[in-house]
């Protein structure tokens, strides 16, 4: 990381009118949430990784599932970083498109927050649709009201995002004059796929290089807590 990028990380930021923020796993490994798809991630480490984590997995195995869920995937007592509260402090935030699943951004603040994952702290049961929140599921996956089993909210592998999600994740890449990419390796589609409708300029900060570099205005191989402690000393 050099000034000279910070530099033109603010000047894009100032200018810009409408910053829509999409953000990965990287964004939340400060808080000791660990990523999946680095040399070290999960899914380097378990290979069982995604199959564990399919949605006919949980179907045939859903007391299986939720010992790998729990112990892999919950980090309940995770809190904000320095760069979730910098997004929710960035008066001109359009959107924040998040592939996380952490809750993070809104636990910092943030109200523009899509959750193309879903979030671990929302539950239902698959038979009833009861709510449940992560503390009960934390302890118990069967529905007391029903005897349904209770599923997290989030994206397993073979389910599709939700449909409005996608359109409103869309709509805001289309009319943001600025996209900045924070700790996303972009290999996961189709989230990564919406960068496509991009009409403004893009920004990219993770510590790996990405497929999307090369199209990208600016380009920071660092980590997001150096730098914006960096920006911030610019600002």
């Amino acid at each position: 990381m050099q000034l000279e990028e910070i530099k033109t990380l603010k000047a894009l930021l100032d200018r810009s009118l409408k910053v829509v923020f999409f953000t990965g796993a990287g964004i939340s490994t400060p808080s000791g949430i660990p990523d999946f798809r680095s040399s070290g991630g999960l899914y380097t480490q378990n290979l069982e990784a995604e199959n564990c984590l399919s949605i006919d997995y949980f179907k045939q195995n859903p007391k299986d599932f939720y010992n790998f869920y729990r112990r892999y995937m919950v980090y309940e007592k995770a809190k904000p970083n320095i760069a979730h509260e910098f997004i929710a402090s960035f008066k001109k935030c359009d959107a924040i498109i998040t592939q996380n699943i952490d809750g993070l951004h809104e636990a910092a603040g943030n109200s523009k927050v899509i959750a193309l994952h879903g979030s671990i702290w929302r539950n239902h049961c698959t038979k009833c649709h009861s709510f449940y929140d992560l503390d009960f599921v934390m302890h118990d996956y069967i529905c007391p009201k029903c005897k349904g089993i209770i599923k997290p909210d989030v994206v397993l592998y073979g389910e599709a995002l939700d449909p409005n999600d996608i359109y409103e994740a869309i709509a805001h890449i289309k009319r943001a004059d600025l996209l900045v990419v924070i700790g996303s390796s972009l290999r996961v589609y189709p989230a990564a796929g919406f960068l496509d409708y991009l009409n403004g300029r893009l920004v990219i900060i993770n510590k790996d290089a990405t497929y999307y570099d090369d199209r990208a205005d600016l380009v920071i191989h660092d980590d997001i807590i150096k730098v914006i402690k960096a920006l911030k000393k610019v600002s």
